[in-house]
């Protein structure tokens, strides 16, 4: 498939043609969308993996993979129960309600973090991947009720606490539980949340006074997009994609890759709301 390499400098994109190619495959019994870069011959690759939304899919938010696939990354990304594509069996509503996050505990969606770690423990032992997988540098990230399980998994439920991650990007994230259990705290990892400003069930409770910004350790970021809903970090949606693409691989870059920090992260763009910083 063909994907477009963006480059961050000094807070500008740079783009150029590039090979990201996606396939459909099995691991730890689940199917997974797989993200790499095309290239001439075989590298050791760091590793994002990305969990949908409550009935999303994990093809979903495809123009961030393939971003992160053209900068290098090797992304998976699983179809968890409750997906509504390729079979999804788990197709009702939540397990508890979302405007009840006091009810939320680290049993919630526990499928989810299992996911995760049955996924990663495959990919590190599959023919296909595990020469090329480099899980010394492991990023996740998740949108919606994805992002509520990439939190819990970097520590919001300490239970849950995946070891080797070297930073978390929270699109969009269901975080109310966290902020009610004050177990934010548990996270040991840099972290980046993204919101928007027309995102009105989630965004507020991520910059409001003791909110999940706030209750985060550093270093930490914050990033709310103008004009962005619920739906921006999906393809259902185009909206603020260039500037998701800039700041998602700014973060992931810096804290997975360990290159240089971009300015981005500490600079306000056109088209950003709002920005809070704390490396």
């Amino acid at each position: 498939m063909r994907g477009v390499t963006l480059l961050v400098i000094a807070g500008l994109l740079v783009t150029g043609a590039a090979e990201a190619a996606e396939e459909a495959v099995m691991l730890a019994g689940m199917k997974v969308t797989v993200w790499s870069e095309e290239t001439p011959t075989p590298r050791k690759e760091p590793v994002i993996i990305f969990s949908h939304g409550f009935h999303g899919c994990a093809t979903q938010s495809r123009f961030l993979m393939e971003a992160f696939a053209s900068a290098g990354y090797l992304v998976f990304a699983p179809n968890h129960r409750d997906a509504a594509c390729d079979g999804g069996w788990d197709l009702g509503g939540p397990k508890v309600a979302f405007r009840r996050p006091e009810l939320w505990n680290d049993t919630t969606y526990r499928d989810r973090e299992e996911d995760l770690r049955r996924l990663i423990h495959a990919i590190g032992s599959d023919e296909r991947f595990g020469a090329r997988a480099d899980l010394s540098r492991l990023g996740l990230s998740g949108h919606s009720l994805g992002g509520y399980t990439v939190l819990g998994s970097a520590g919001a439920w300490p239970s849950w606490k995946l070891g080797g991650v070297k930073a978390v990007l929270a699109l969009s994230p269901y975080s109310q539980p966290f902020i009610v259990h004050d177990s934010l705290g548990g996270l040991d990892m840099p972290v980046m949340y993204q919101g928007g400003t027309r995102d009105l069930g989630i965004t507020p409770s991520l910059r409001k006074n003791a909110g999940a910004y706030e209750k985060s350790p550093r270093p930490k970021y914050y990033v709310e997009f103008d004009k962005a809903g619920h739906f921006a970090w999906t393809n259902l949606s185009e909206t603020a994609h260039r500037l998701i693409v800039a700041y998602s691989l700014a973060f992931m870059n810096h804290y997975v890759k360990g290159e240089p920090v971009d300015p981005i992260l500490t600079h306000t763009q056109p088209g950003v709301a709002r920005l809070s910083s704390d490396p």
